[in-house]
């Protein structure tokens, strides 16, 4: 695997718009190595645009977790159809899934903290494990704005939960900044975002928010916000060095 300066090039890219990061990660990594992870979010919207802008044959995975809103698999073929390519997708192993539901019932993330962890690592983590066993690094569509969770997220980091690099192209954005994006290259986006939902995962697990609230308030929102990611995202053995 390349080795990259992180502190370097964190320094050179602050001023550098997104295709410019993505440009130098596909040349530098290599098409081959490199995935967008996409929820069909604006941000991952925006991110799909770009790079298969660069790279037609780009790859680009999406953790279906079985239970995701209809408009986002809608929203899934009309991108297809739009950028003529095909998503690599990624589903839960079907044994820890049916070990899961039939000891915890089907709405397990509501009975506590931990199984709701739980129902993440078996939809989403474990997933994207295999997905990053296969590459060098994966880009993603986090922004600082976001939440609390991601105010110390950087363009290059090093991801020591799976030894690959971390790229995030938009993480000095603001979601005006994604959306004025959208708008300028007509990129389709899921209409739930008209409807009050700044932050869209699985529909169990998502709400409509009120305005003034934060984007991702109605992500979990029985939860500690200063504590819930899903677990794709979590920091621990962040810019640790590979070995």
């Amino acid at each position: 695997m390349v080795q990259l300066d992180l502190e370097k090039l964190n320094a050179e890219y602050a001023g550098k718009n997104p295709e410019d990061i993505i440009r130098f990660t596909v040349e530098n990594i290599g098409i081959e190595r490199i995935a967008l992870a996409s929820s069909l979010s604006i941000e991952d919207q925006v991110l799909t645009h770009i790079l298969l802008k660069i790279n037609p044959n780009a790859r680009i995975f999406f953790l279906d977790t079985g239970r995701h809103f209809q408009k986002t698999y809608d929203l899934m073929e009309e991108t297809m159809n739009r950028y003529r390519f095909r998503y690599e997708v990624y589903v839960p192993d079907s044994g820890e899934l049916e070990e899961a539901v039939s000891k915890h019932g089907p709405n397990l993330f509501y009975k506590s903290v931990e199984l709701r962890k739980k129902c993440c690592e078996i939809r989403k983590v474990n997933p994207l494990k295999r997905v990053l066993s296969t590459v060098d690094g994966w880009i993603c569509g986090l922004r600082r704005e976001q939440s609390v969770t991601r105010r110390d997220v950087n363009i290059f980091e090093l991801d020591g939960n799976h030894s690959v690099y971390k790229i995030n192209p938009l993480v000095f954005w603001s979601e005006k900044q994604v959306w004025d994006y959208i708008k300028e290259h007509n990129i389709p986006y899921n209409y739930l975002y008209d409807k009050g939902f700044p932050s869209i995962g699985c529909e169990p697990c998502t709400r409509a928010v009120l305005p003034g609230e934060d984007i991702r308030s109605g992500r979990w929102w029985w939860e500690d916000p200063d504590k819930k990611e899903c677990g794709l995202h979590i920091r621990r053995g962040l810019n640790e060095s590979i070995r």
